[in-house]
């Protein structure tokens, strides 16, 4: 049953509840053949899994490849022990380079940035091809 367009101030008319309707049926559908066409969902699943690896491989170099290392240099929490007490502040607080820490990181960087490049290789995605 339509709605008959009635004015409502000066020259503004309603608007019919179907014509609303009908505008967001053509975004949505427009919406949807956006993310089909231009590969979202696979960005959203690489992104998605790219945190997960990330996790995991933060996870294995801070527990199983840190705590050797840190046991060798002689620092009981892997890397991020090491440090070096350069002298104190005017307040007396000891003023320290916590040198391990950035190890640490650059460990994880490297490792992380390791296995995504073997993960570019072996999917075979290093050429993506425009259609």
């Amino acid at each position: 049953m339509p709605y008959p367009k009635k004015p409502i101030a000066d020259n503004k008319i309603a608007v019919e509840p179907t014509s609303i309707t009908k505008l967001g049926q053509t975004h949505f559908r427009s919406f949807i053949d956006f993310i089909r066409s231009q590969g979202v969902i696979g960005l959203a699943v690489g992104l998605v899994l790219g945190g997960a690896v990330t996790t995991l491989v933060k996870s294995m170099i801070d527990n199983i490849v840190m705590p050797p290392i840190g046991f060798l240099l002689g620092s009981g929490q892997g890397l991020k022990g090491l440090s070096w007490t350069i002298g104190q502040t005017i307040g007396g607080n000891a003023a320290v380079l916590n040198y391990g820490l950035f190890l640490n990181d650059l460990i994880n960087f490297v490792v992380i940035a390791l296995v995504v490049y073997l993960m570019v290789r072996l999917l075979k995605v290093e050429k993506i091809e425009k259609k």
